[in-house]
């Protein structure tokens, strides 16, 4: 699995993904930083990547339906500090392996993930 870390997030996710075996590129590293919700979803299609962020637009299944991307995962913690974030993102990669992430939206909050098809 590929994932893009969206400017909002931390860049040590992509260690973490990485160290787990999965490929990771922030938007930083292809100039798509500033750029618009739509320029960016558009080149995780382009590219299959799955989207990691805070963006609480991409939560919204009416703008981005799920079926058509590879993957959307929006995390809404109670605090956005770095190391809560880091903690988050590590109790989500066991679930990376168990559930289906494409064509889906996850909501990752602290100590659930909810799951939307369509």
């Amino acid at each position: 699995m590929n994932f893009k870390i969206d400017e909002n997030l931390p860049v040590e996710f992509v260690e973490i993904l990485k160290s787990s075996g999965y490929e990771a590129k922030t938007v930083f590293e292809q100039g798509l930083n500033g750029e618009v919700d739509s320029a960016v979803i558009n080149k995780c299609l382009e590219e299959n990547f799955i989207l990691l962020t805070l963006d609480l637009d991409f939560a919204d299944i009416k703008h981005y339906p799920p079926y058509k991307y590879p993957g959307i995962i929006v995390i809404r913690p109670k605090y956005q500090d770095k190391l809560h974030l880091l903690d988050i993102l590590k109790s989500v990669i066991p679930n990376l392996k168990r559930e289906k992430i494409k064509g889906r939206l996850w909501i990752v909050e602290e100590n659930k993930i909810r799951i939307r098809d369509n």
